[in-house]
């Protein structure tokens, strides 16, 4: 969903810059990345977004953002019993492509802890183009899409059931090899046909 807002938002505003905010959100992969580093039992990280950035794109001020300055990372995690906190906390903090490029905090809990709090698989974040017009881009524009999920495996087979009905009505016209998500129209995702989409969403 975030590619295709940024392919339309770009089609739009070709003069301008695109922004991808993730978060607040349990990341899998980073928690996964933790529970590999020995002496952890269990974990979650989320990510978040910075609000200074955030603020400052929707303003339309087009800044020059480094990793750090658009996310922060916290971590909860449980200890197997006897390991080291300080060891595990500096191995996650230092981890490359994962943690070593972002404020980390990282939270030592119990296993109850854990299981009453931190079960949710929610998640979301925010694409934005921002962008200008005019003769002498005097006009400043801000496209913004955003996804708040209570449940990211779920909407991910949303996205999915979707896409396998395109695939399906392609195969009936003969379609077939190879598509990413920018290559199918919208009009094959829905389950509304031709006539109820223009009738109810053009």
């Amino acid at each position: 969903m975030f590619s295709l807002a940024r392919v339309y938002s770009t089609a739009v505003l070709p003069n301008g810059k695109n922004y991808t905010f993730w978060g607040k959100g349990l990341s899998q992969g980073h928690s996964d990345a933790i529970r590999r580093i020995e002496g952890v039992k269990d974990a979650r990280q989320y990510t978040i977004p910075v609000d200074q950035a955030l603020e400052a794109v929707r303003a339309g001020r087009h800044p020059e953002l480094t990793t750090r300055q658009m996310h922060t990372r916290e971590c909860f995690v449980v200890l197997e019993e006897g390991a080291d906190a300080a060891r595990v906390e500096k191995e996650i903090k230092e981890m490359p492509n994962y943690f070593a490029d972002y404020d980390t905090t990282v939270h030592f809990i119990s296993e109850g802890e854990l299981k009453r709090n931190h079960q949710s698989m929610a998640h979301g974040g925010f694409v934005f183009r921002s962008g200008t017009t005019g003769k002498d881009d005097e006009h400043t524009h801000v496209i913004e899409y955003s996804l708040k999920l209570d449940s990211n495996p779920e909407f991910t087979t949303s996205v999915l059931a979707a896409y396998a009905r395109a695939a399906y009505r392609l195969n009936q016209e003969g379609v077939s090899g190879a598509k990413s998500v920018l290559d199918i129209a919208p009009a094959y995702l829905c389950a509304e046909s031709g006539e109820e989409l223009r009738a109810h969403l053009l």
